[in-house]
């Protein structure tokens, strides 16, 4: 194995994550929900802003939230090859540590996203940041690099010439990170105290942005990787393939979400299936092409699913059958993912307005926010406070404590 793996230090404790934190891309479970109460509804750019600092260069990632520190990439440089990894202090804003690295894999992307485009995450005592050069550092909650990897060299045939985007995602002991290329497409399971592969499991070849996600289904835990032409289940602790549904046109940006039962994958209609035994091909309930969200995922929320599309149209259905209960058209376009929280519904636009919908109603739009700033990262949401990122700053929005 060719990768550049530097133990500098590693730790027997394996972590812990609060309830309320936000350690991963859509919060802990990866599916955009908080438990959190008393949410902000209304704020500007001058009301409502618990603090706002300064960034040192672009990014397309979110922010996460895990020990009472914010974790956040960020990208510098002509080419975008100076790669930063930042902590603040969550409740303050203060910034506590920042490290820089130099990319050692391909920088060419399209103009709207960058090499800070995947969300890293976070187990409370270490964070896991992979940029879009397959660069992927581990650093303890201090800032200590514990080790790193160039997936680029271990892999040289991992690349995406208009950026990679899938952010890791964490189950136990394992870091998952999904590099699906059109010249070659693999999902890596690493153990994330030495950084080294747990398992392998080779993709078909197909540019993919969609980060992983992790379902439950029955009293276990089952990994599921989207490509164009499939969703697959596996067993998230030996990469042991469990399901497979295959379907032409599946999304290659949004992630599919799971509720009670059902999955629902994200296509030129929205899938919803069923997966059967070990031995069954998974079930089709019913599609939707009006439940579309193209690049922002979908979200499952207090027994509705819903969905937005680039232009701005907010679909709400019933998950049962698809059915669509209501729509609203919104000032678009979208890229951040929704997320939801205290019976409202969250979506940031790419100019950085986050409109507020009551989920309790029909389409009653309770506040419209605008920052001014061009948003493309999903928010994140912890204690009562939600978080936002543009390419110049860190937002913290709620003033309670």
């Amino acid at each position: 194995m060719k990768s550049i793996v530097a133990a500098v230090m590693i730790f027997a404790s394996t972590g812990s994550v609060l309830a309320s934190e936000w350690p991963q891309w859509r919060g802990a479970e990866g599916f955009g929900i908080s438990g959190d109460r008393d949410l902000p509804v209304r704020w500007t750019e001058d009301e409502g802003i618990r603090w706002k600092i300064d960034l040192p260069g672009r990014g397309v990632s979110s922010p996460i939230i895990a020990g009472s520190r914010v974790y956040l990439t960020a990208c510098t440089g002509a080419n975008q090859d100076r790669l930063h990894v930042l902590c603040f202090d969550a409740s303050s804003g203060k910034q506590l540590w920042e490290r820089q690295f130099w990319a050692t894999g391909l920088t060419g992307c399209h103009p709207k996203t960058c090499m800070a485009a995947p969300t890293p995450a976070s187990d409370g005592e270490r964070v896991y940041a992979l940029f879009a050069t397959c660069d992927l550092v581990c650093l303890d909650k201090d800032g200590t690099l514990v080790w790193y990897r160039s997936l680029q060299r271990d892999y040289p045939n991992i690349t995406n010439q208009v950026g990679m985007a899938a952010s890791p995602i964490l189950h136990k002991n394992t870091l998952i990170a999904s590099l699906e290329t059109d010249s070659d497409s693999c999902a890596l399971g690493i153990d994330k105290f030495t950084g080294l592969n747990r398992w392998r499991i080779a993709r078909v070849p197909n540019v993919n942005w969609v980060t992983p996600v992790l379902a439950r289904r029955g009293s276990g835990i089952e990994l599921l990787l989207q490509s164009r032409t499939d969703i697959s289940a596996y067993d998230p602790e030996t990469g042991d393939q469990r399901w497979q549904h295959r379907a032409d046109g599946l999304d290659m940006i949004s992630s599919p979400v799971a509720g009670n039962g059902p999955i629902f994958v994200p296509a030129g209609k929205m899938i919803a299936i069923r997966p059967g035994k070990s031995d069954e091909a998974p079930q089709v309930l019913w599609d939707s092409p009006k439940l579309r969200p193209t690049t922002a995922s979908p979200i499952h929320f207090d027994g509705r699913l819903y969905a937005v599309n680039s232009v701005g149209v907010l679909t709400c259905a019933d998950p049962a059958d698809g059915e669509i209960l209501w729509q609203e058209r919104l000032k678009g376009p979208f890229s951040a993912s929704p997320v939801a929280g205290d019976d409202k519904l969250y979506l940031v636009n790419e100019e950085g307005t986050t409109t507020v919908i009551d989920t309790k109603s029909e389409a009653r739009v309770l506040a419209t926010n605008p920052l001014g700033e061009t948003i493309l990262g999903s928010p994140a949401i912890s204690n009562g406070r939600i978080y936002l990122r543009s390419d110049k700053h860190l937002f913290c929005i709620g003033v309670s404590n």
